[in-house]
């Protein structure tokens, strides 16, 4: 469990406030969206220790308007594999890491699920930060997408000399793409990492933590109101069945290809909060097409946009 003698510095620890504080901004906020769909589900919390070193708090929710969901803050150090050392941005193999993560799959198909994390990570002498948010919906909205990208616009243009929505929003485009679907995950947002602390620079890492505390608080404007607008949309079984297909497309991601999901398991941490993000349930059918016309067809248009599959340099 996370404790005050996890923390070898006082920004450590201060980093580790902050994505606790947006975890606790973040559930009471779903619990009430829970409410205003006529839900009960509130967010159980579990604790856990991680053997080499820290720990972290899951906190997941099932209930009628959110499906499964979960965010999860988490506090870890110690000595990482060597070879997985060499594939990180720093030197040696001595770690530190706290973020928050949370991905949010509501039961009805009309609302997208979300996914955001927010992170600070030490590896050797080396510091940064990383972190984004994108949307995955399962009918699209131009709307849905508008409001979700103009408030990470904003949150970017707020912290001048940090955030660069542009270069952010293009990084998430091309992280959240499958290769192997030509297919985008979602409709995008943004995505940034390697954003190391300059020493030479005074203050910089407090700039840089201010970002990622403000990006996790600012989550709920970009994900409630498109939330509440679908909310008591009716749906049955055949909107259902389709959701169910596309949160394969989901699955896939996750586990071919995402980092945060293989930097979890690489480092000891909890396969049960690693693997939270994946939806409760799931279809794969076999060369399925939506008929043409349908609203079904317009999101695999949206998603299925000429766009080029490699990932930028950071």
């Amino acid at each position: 469990m996370v404790s005050a003698t996890n923390f070898h510095s006082e920004f450590q620890r201060r980093a580790h406030a902050a994505v606790v504080e947006v975890q606790s901004a973040i559930c009471a906020a779903v619990e009430v969206l829970e409410r205003e769909g006529g839900g009960s589900g509130e967010f159980v919390a579990d604790a856990w220790d991680r053997s080499g070193g820290g720990g972290g708090l899951t906190r997941v929710i099932r209930g009628d308007v959110i499906e499964k969901g979960g965010v999860n803050t988490s506090a870890v150090f110690g000595e990482l594999n060597p070879q997985f050392a060499t594939q990180l941005a720093g030197t040696g193999a001595n770690f530190f890491a706290t973020g928050v993560s949370l991905v949010l799959h509501p039961k009805s198909p009309y609302l997208p699920t979300v996914h955001a994390n927010f992170r600070y990570i030490e590896q050797g002498e080396r510091r940064w930060f990383g972190g984004g948010a994108d949307l995955t919906p399962y009918y699209f909205f131009a709307e849905d997408k508008q409001h979700f990208h103009d408030v990470w616009r904003r949150f970017c243009d707020d912290h001048p000399g940090i955030g660069d929505y542009p270069r952010f929003s293009d990084w998430c485009d091309r992280y959240f793409y499958l290769k192997h679907r030509g297919e985008s995950r979602g409709v995008g947002g943004i995505f940034f990492d390697h954003l190391f602390v300059d020493a030479s620079v005074p203050g910089h890492d407090e700039a840089l933590l201010a970002f990622i505390r403000d990006g996790g608080l600012r989550f709920l404007d970009a994900y409630l109101p498109i939330a509440r607008r679908h909310l008591h949309t009716p749906y049955g079984p055949a909107e259902r069945r389709w959701q169910e297909l596309r949160r394969g497309r989901y699955v896939e991601f996750n586990l071919l290809y995402d980092r945060g999901t293989v930097f979890g398991l690489k480092t000891g941490g909890r396969t049960e909060s690693i693997l939270m993000s994946l939806p409760p349930h799931v279809q794969w059918g076999y060369a399925e097409e939506p008929a043409p016309g349908t609203p079904e067809a317009a999101l695999l248009a949206e998603l299925r946009r000429p766009f080029p599959g490699d990932e930028p340099n950071p």
